[in-house]
């Protein structure tokens, strides 16, 4: 399991950048991260119980704080903080960002919502 040996939080474009053991190195906007946060809220106790997150634009991170050596849990700016991010799901998240991102933009769509940020576009 690929680990990170870099985390950067940049505020003001909004993104964490992760640069992994592998080699692998990802740039992952604040609201990719926040509507993938893997905290029951979001994802629902079972498959099909996921909950579409909506106007998470401009969300940002206020705090990084490190789950033991395995994961790192997000303290978003929207008062969202109980997702634990493991490193092989921000592995995941990064190696699948294309096709996350596009089919979350596609759900938005079938919302009804009109999607107001530049991030990941």
């Amino acid at each position: 399991m690929a680990k990170p040996t870099e985390i950067k939080l940049h505020q003001k474009s909004r993104v964490l950048e992760l640069t992994f053991d592998d080699g692998f190195t990802c740039n992952l906007p604040c609201e990719y991260l926040r509507v993938f946060s893997p905290s029951a809220e979001v994802r629902g106790h079972g498959p099909g119980q996921e909950k579409l997150q909506l106007g998470k634009e401009m969300v940002g991170i206020d705090q990084l704080e490190p789950a033991g050596n395995y994961a790192v849990k997000i303290h978003f700016d929207d008062d969202h903080n109980s997702g634990i991010y493991t490193w092989s799901y921000l592995h995941e998240l990064g190696q699948n960002y294309d096709q996350y991102w596009q089919n979350y933009l596609e759900e938005l769509k079938k919302a009804g919502h009109t999607h107001k940020g530049a991030q990941g576009s």
